[in-house]
């Protein structure tokens, strides 16, 4: 009697340990500071879109910072990658980055720094706001105003910044603003 309920028992849990992700595969895939999400009334000023970062490679040399929006329907919207060499390099010179460990962990600062809420511009622009020289399409610039629909920033370097929104007219993710 004792044997049928050992031999059963012990298979259940051969195959519970068979079946669990090594540490190792658990670190790579599901790694929080790899990987950042959050949701914002993007394309639409009720319904939220998805906005990720991630960071992509095996070596600082070799990374990119991989940017994605996907709508509230799922739909990709807004794509963009950053090279980690093109974001390192414009802060090498102002921080002690020498060591691989360094510039990883500079990536992550960057990752955790992406969402903070700061960057996410309700409106994108207002109805007081008047174009500058840093704006690439006056009229989408003026469609932002009419509308009302939010923006979001991001840095590409030091002193690049990128501001996006969504353009009803063009039904896509466009530049509004590049600046310092």
């Amino acid at each position: 009697m004792m044997k049928k309920v050992i031999i059963p028992t012990l298979a259940i849990i051969g195959l519970f340990y068979a079946c669990r992700p090594s540490s190792s595969t658990k670190e790579k895939s599901g790694s929080s500071d790899l990987e950042k999400k959050t949701t914002f009334a993007f394309s639409d000023s009720l319904k939220l879109d998805t906005f990720k970062i991630a960071i992509i490679g095996n070596d600082s040399k070799d990374m990119h910072l991989l940017f994605t929006i996907h709508s509230f329907n799922n739909k990709e919207i807004y794509r963009e990658e950053i090279k980690a060499n093109e974001l390192l390099k414009n802060y090498l010179a102002t921080a002690d980055m020498k060591k691989e460990s360094d510039k990883i962990k500079f990536l992550k600062e960057e990752l955790a720094y992406f969402f903070e809420d700061h960057h996410f511009l309700v409106p994108a622009v207002t109805a007081e706001e008047q174009p500058d020289q840093n704006v690439p399409d006056q009229s989408f610039y003026n469609e932002l105003k009419k509308t009302g629909l939010n923006g979001f920033d991001y840095r590409l370097g030091k002193d690049h910044n990128v501001y996006i929104a969504w353009s009803i007219k063009e039904q896509k993710v466009k530049i509004y603003y590049k600046c310092c």
